[in-house]
């Protein structure tokens, strides 16, 4: 019997609170400086999403689906700082990413594995190009530092950008894009401005990476490092996450108030970093990969963070059909809005399915890149239906997730012994349930939260149109384009005729899936079920007394 990995620090939820006052870092949340982010309630939603993933991993019925065994260290880590060895390394991931975002709506951390796998890829790329070890060497040790501590890292990618037609060199403010403003023995000197960073005030670290392909002439914006949150310099301009404690019309928000999502504006003002914690500078030649690398591996788990929104509108909507006194099983409208809105969330699940399959070893860092094309499709069709989940939601819920009197009217005596008999429809079903069930609805797609979730869901992880353009750019489309001429009986490239390497519609071709090495098994999904109903809830008789 094989001797179990050693393990590394695996934190609770409890633990990365209390490893958060560890850090001072300088925010700003509704124009007032913040004492203490963990005790902040503006940011506990965030905070309480996060710590959902600390404390899956200890679950012994999900550590096989929250835990991996990291190959270059032999030890067991968080499956959300893991680098991908396997497609079934890549399913795991997927199934993880949903399982925490089906009780948070967003977990946030996943961000952190994305970009270690794309850093510890453009690595392995810069050292083949240099003939040396010395980059992915430094990326290890950092990555088992990381996976040591059970660190959570915000990604710090997407710059101000200023004028969106000039590249970074040529803006009339240079802060507008983080860039290197000093090299010295040590290390080097950072300034510049990300605007976009999920989860910002309540990270560990921050991975400052380009965001764009940049030019010779960007070579100074051309970089990727690691900076702890507090680093001196540093100032994060933060939102609330989701609305905890927040007094709105139909009472205080249902899942809001637990869960949601801090962004931050971070800005560096002359920020140091150490040279063990520079993955690269000035080699803007590597930019354009470790941005599509990102991009395809972030888009590849975004599909399991929408898959388990969706989970939640398919149960919300379920119980709010059976709550409004329908079966959708015998009513035929409600029956096609369920199964458009399951097709919508299983469709866009199956391309990350897919993208797991099919995906393959990177050239130089042997660890494994999802599918291009189906990540992309996948991400793509969750950007735009997102609109027709929430429309679906709202068809089979009826007008009153949104006409509802407020909360306060349940325990006006005046009014609540009224409305509990006027409102409830199915008898088996008590009014608490079913108003409790419209306004869970209400909060995830017809107030801020829904809002919220519409725009990440867009413009999360690159807009529809770069999407598009990485389809487009992967997709064999020449192997079509020959497939018809063969048919055509016009003579086929590879066939006894040559390329035509300047013939643009057939540029980009198809080597085989997995035809050109044979079918191999790309390692087994782990899927967890989740508790049964009856094992998390009271029951509907004690409920209804």
């Amino acid at each position: 019997m094989n001797a179990p990995a050693p393990q590394a620090t695996l934190m609770s939820g409890d633990d990365f609170r209390e490893s958060l006052r560890r850090y001072k870092p300088r925010v700003f949340l509704d124009g007032q400086l913040v004492d203490s982010v963990v005790d902040e309630r503006g940011f506990g939603p965030g905070i309480n999403a996060i710590a959902l993933t600390y404390d899956y991993a200890l679950k012994a019925k999900y550590a096989p689906i929250m835990t991996a065994v990291q190959h270059t260290s032999g030890k067991l880590v968080n499956r959300l700082t893991h680098i991908n060895a396997s497609s079934g390394d890549l399913l795991n991931k997927l199934e993880a990413v949903r399982l925490v975002c089906q009780e948070t709506g967003c977990a946030q951390r996943y961000l952190t594995h994305d970009a270690l796998n794309a850093i510890g890829q453009v690595s392995s790329r810069i050292d083949d190009a240099r003939g040396t070890t010395e980059n992915t060497a430094r990326f290890l040790n950092y990555l088992h530092r990381v996976q040591d501590q059970d660190l959570t890292l915000g990604i710090a990618m997407t710059d101000a950008k200023g004028d969106r037609s000039r590249r970074p060199h040529e803006q009339a403010n240079v802060d507008s894009y983080v860039h290197v403003v000093e090299r010295n023995s040590k290390g080097i000197v950072i300034s510049g401005t990300k605007a976009i960073v999920t989860g910002a005030p309540y990270m560990h670290e921050f991975l400052v990476m380009p965001c764009r392909n940049m030019g010779r002439e960007d070579a100074d914006f051309a970089v990727c490092c690691a900076v702890p949150v507090d680093a001196p310099g540093i100032t994060i301009i933060a939102r609330p996450a989701g609305r905890p404690g927040e007094k709105v019309e139909h009472g205080a928000a249902l899942f809001s108030r637990k869960y949601g999502q801090s962004t931050g504006v971070v800005m560096f003002d002359k920020v140091f970093v150490p040279w063990d914690s520079v993955f690269y500078e000035g080699e803007w030649e590597h930019t354009g990969h470790l941005t599509y690398s990102y991009a395809t591996h972030h888009r590849h788990t975004c599909i399991g963070a929408r898959a388990g929104f969706g989970d939640l509108l398919i149960g919300a909507g379920a119980l709010m059909c059976e709550a409004n006194g329908f079966d959708p099983g015998k009513e035929t409208h409600l029956r096609e809005q369920m199964v458009e809105l399951i097709t919508i969330t299983e469709g866009f699940y199956a391309c990350g399915v897919a993208a797991s399959v099919y995906g393959k070893p990177d050239e130089y860092s042997k660890t494994f890149m999802p599918d291009p094309v189906f990540s992309n499709i996948g991400k793509l069709m969750l950007a735009t239906k997102i609109y027709d989940m929430h429309r679906i939601a709202h068809y089979v819920s009826g007008g009153l997730i949104v006409t509802l009197p407020g909360p306060d009217e349940d325990h006006n005596p005046e009014t609540g012994a009224k409305l509990s008999e006027v409102l409830r429809a199915n008898p088996d079903v008590p009014y608490e349930q079913r108003i409790e069930t419209a306004r869970f609805i209400e909060d995830l797609t017809a107030g801020y939260q829904g809002g919220w979730y519409s725009v990440i869901s867009l413009h999360g992880g690159g807009s529809p149109a770069a999407m598009k353009q990485e389809i487009y750019r992967n997709y064999p489309v020449g192997s079509k384009v020959e497939l018809v001429e063969r048919i055509l009986e016009r003579g086929v490239a590879g066939e006894g005729v040559p390329h035509d390497p300047d013939r643009a519609i057939t540029r980009n071709r198809q080597p085989g899936k997995c035809c050109d090495t044979g079918c191999t098994t790309p390692g087994q999904p782990v899927m967890v079920d989740l508790p049964s109903v009856e094992a998390t809830l009271p029951s509907r008789r004690q409920s209804a007394d």
